[in-house]
């Protein structure tokens, strides 16, 4: 049965102004301010998981970023920074100043001047055309793809640019994007990805495996581990997304209950590769939990039960 993902959907805020600009200067502000580090937390375990599978091939795989945005995956991955190095440049009066094309220039040197530490080539799929363009035109994606596949049918250009994937990898986009998106880019690809997913705790992957098993995929998922994706937004995001997590009967006892998204890591991959070097034996986590700096919103109790507060 295919999840409905648009009911869960309404308890989070949405943030889709932040992807119509022609550069990530405002993705970087409003996604920073709330301590976004989903891409800083999982790069270790991607670079991981990205190892293993280079090892079985004579060149770098070549990673599909399913809901890239502005490429910032790849930058994290390809070169030695950070999504919070990256915050803190966007951030300064000098580069606030400037037009957006003029970003996009200075971005591309930016980038070429840093050497390139990657162990895989990065290909992109995204709503946004800006953020799209940004990240092909200063050089993180060797290609980009704009289409909402939940929607829309996979013409014949992207479906060439897919053919050769040898990853596919999401660090927020499942929720957004179901099983109906990943049908069709597997349609296009002529070998069995491995498909790396950082899950919300709150959207169920049962549809998702479900649909990749039918390929011959084995979804595996780390147990021991969770990793921050950023702080709630608001007092109504915070409660929602705890009732939600209870209906589902997921306990969010020192997680979300916490004040903090967590995610999941969840492999699908063919299973004689799942055989042969299990998840476990591929990844190690020291911590998928970064240091929030901002507040967070959190429960405390009084004299009339449970009140929402916010803990520094």
């Amino acid at each position: 049965m295919r999840t409905d993902f648009s009911r869960i959907n309404q308890d989070k805020a949405v943030f889709d102004d932040i992807y119509a600009s022609d550069d990530p200067r405002a993705y970087f502000s409003v996604l920073g301010g709330l301590d976004y580090m989903i891409p800083d937390v999982a790069e270790p375990v991607v670079r991981q998981i990205l190892a293993a599978k280079a090892s079985t091939t004579s060149v770098k795989p070549i990673v599909l970023d399913v809901g890239c945005s502005y490429g910032i995956n790849a930058a994290v991955h390809r070169f030695p920074l950070t999504f919070g190095g990256l915050r803190h440049r966007y951030a300064r009066r000098e580069m606030r100043a400037i037009s957006s094309e003029t970003l996009v220039r200075l971005d591309r040197n930016f980038y070429s001047a840093w050497p390139d530490v990657g162990l895989a080539r990065f290909i992109g799929l995204d709503v946004s055309a800006p953020a799209v363009s940004y990240a092909t035109g200063v050089g993180l994606l060797e290609q980009g793809i704009v289409a909402d596949l939940e929607k829309e049918p996979l013409s014949t250009e992207s479906a060439r640019i897919l053919r050769p994937t040898d990853v596919i990898m999401s660090t927020g986009c499942i929720g957004y994007v179901t099983e109906k998106t990943f049908s069709k880019i597997l349609d296009a690809t002529e070998k069995r990805p491995w498909i790396i997913s950082f899950v919300l705790r709150m959207f169920p992957y049962d549809s998702l495996a479900a649909t990749f098993a039918k390929r011959g995929l084995v979804t595996e998922r780390l147990t021991g581990a969770t990793f921050i994706q950023r702080r709630f937004r608001d007092a109504e995001e915070f409660e929602r997304t705890l009732a939600t997590l209870a209906a589902l009967g997921i306990d969010a006892t020192g997680l979300e209950s916490e004040g903090l998204f967590h995610a999941d890591l969840i492999l699908s991959r063919p299973e004689s590769d799942a055989r042969a070097a299990p998840l476990e034996d591929i990844v190690t986590v020291a911590s998928g939990r970064g240091r929030p700096i901002g507040p967070r919103y959190v429960h405390v109790g009084g004299d009339e039960g449970l009140q929402i507060a916010l803990e520094p």
